[in-house]
């Protein structure tokens, strides 16, 4: 027939299937949703991207109305791509997030996540904080499965993100959030590159404090205190005590830091940032508080 190679005829016979008149009482999901699959499959091919992502939408509608949350969580992701591609952000973070929906309702909680992960990282450049919060339910999906070792690089991408609008704190807070999850998993060596990430991120942001803070309660946990990433913060923050730039220098540049993620790397090969004498006197202020705060 000669309908059958034209994506406007197959989209308007199925249209005609879904809708109720005098005549059809029932709408015939069925034969529809096979119709808008044919259509979305040429329109693709032919690379009419807009019309391609409406008969994935309306593919994934008719796999629902069958029944089918698997497959319709499959078209969803595929209007979603093709969102992408026409730039229309607010429909990529939509479309993901009923993906992400369709795949909970199968039970489904790994390629629930992935599809939120994959909204997230086709939203970093063009809404970072969308896409943040995208990384968030991600990860979230996971750790609700008691699935958080395949969070890991969820958690990462987050924490990148982070750096890169110079949110520092909440970068830090989620590689926090990856050492208690790698905790759970028993994941030694990921959870210690965390913490010692975390710290790293709070110097870079002039905030000794907090590190000095993060610091004493990750070495709370054994495996931190044991480890060679321990060892690492202690010196550092042992050389910010002192105010001595060049031995901060001197560390930051050692091969100890080798093995934590790029974007840490980038941070620690700037320290150090801000003024050191300034730093050490607001801890000594915080100290010297803390001092009549016990009497």
């Amino acid at each position: 027939m000669a309908s059958s190679s034209d994506p406007d005829k197959l989209m308007s016979k199925a249209d005609k299937l879904t809708k109720l008149s005098f005549t059809r009482w029932n709408a015939d999901w069925k034969s529809a949703t096979s119709l808008y699959e044919q259509a979305a499959i040429a329109y693709r091919f032919r690379k009419d991207n807009e019309k391609a992502k409406d008969a994935f939408e309306k593919a994934s509608k008719g796999q629902e109305m069958i029944s089918s949350p698997w497959d319709a969580a499959k078209h969803m992701e595929s209007a979603a791509a093709l969102a992408k591609e026409l730039g229309r952000w607010n429909e990529v973070s939509d479309f993901y997030h009923r993906a992400s929906e369709l795949y909970r309702e199968c039970g489904r909680p790994q390629p629930a996540s992935d599809a939120l992960a994959k909204g997230a990282s086709a939203l970093e450049e063009k809404s970072p904080d969308e896409a943040i919060k995208m990384y968030d339910e991600a990860c979230s999906v996971l750790e609700e499965d008691g699935k958080e070792q395949m969070a890991f690089d969820l958690y990462r991408a987050a924490a990148a993100l982070y750096i890169k609008m110079e949110k520092y704190s909440d970068a830090a807070s989620f590689f926090l959030r990856l050492g208690s999850a790698a905790d759970k998993c028993n994941a030694i060596n990921s959870q210690c590159k965390a913490y010692l990430s975390a710290i790293i991120i709070y110097l870079y942001a002039h905030d000794f404090q907090q590190a000095q803070k993060c610091y004493n309660d990750c070495s709370e946990v054994q495996a931190f205190l044991n480890s060679d990433q321990n060892r690492c913060a202690t010196k550092l923050l042992s050389a910010y005590e002192e105010s001595d730039a060049e031995e901060i220098k001197r560390i930051a540049q050692s091969s100890a830091f080798n093995h934590l993620d790029h974007v840490v790397i980038r941070l620690a090969r700037k320290l150090p940032t801000g003024d050191l004498q300034a730093i050490k006197k607001a801890d000594d202020g915080e100290e010297s508080l803390d001092e009549d705060d016990l009497t």
